[in-house]
């Protein structure tokens, strides 16, 4: 497969950007398994459909989230966590309104998340890319 194969041509630009985004439960507790841990799945994929970005894998902790994202520049990592979290949030709140009662002002995020980046090449190969480009 060629490099650009990699690549995706959109209008007005040409971008390989993934994500990787980590959030945990308040207080982290451990209530995502069974039934809420395969809904937040399906809730991952179906919000990543709707919005337009692609979660490449994803893995469901008792206590956090680990997804892995593909999106367009356009959607900025804080963006798409809100969007994930948000609506996660409202529709599992909604379908376990037992779930409640062992959460804290009924929150079921902790309000802040990790944002890793990367796309075809290290860090380092594209500092010795930019420093290159005056000596060609």
């Amino acid at each position: 497969m060629s490099k650009q194969n990699h690549w995706i041509s959109s209008y007005g630009c040409v971008y390989n950007i993934f994500y990787h985004l980590v959030w945990s439960t308040k207080y982290r507790r451990k209530y995502l398994i069974g039934n809420i841990e395969t809904r937040l799945k399906e809730l991952h994929l179906q919000i990543a459909e709707d919005k337009g970005f692609e979660i490449i894998t994803q893995e469901i902790q008792p206590d956090h989230v680990h997804l892995f994202v593909r999106a367009h520049p356009k959607y900025d990592p804080s963006t798409l966590t809100k969007w994930l979290k948000g609506i996660t949030a409202r529709k599992i709140l909604l379908e376990n309104p037992d779930l409640r009662n062992i959460l804290h002002q009924n929150h079921l995020w902790n309000p802040s998340y990790y944002v890793g980046t990367c796309g075809d090449c290290s860090k380092d190969v594209v500092l010795k890319y930019i420093e290159m480009q005056k000596e060609k």
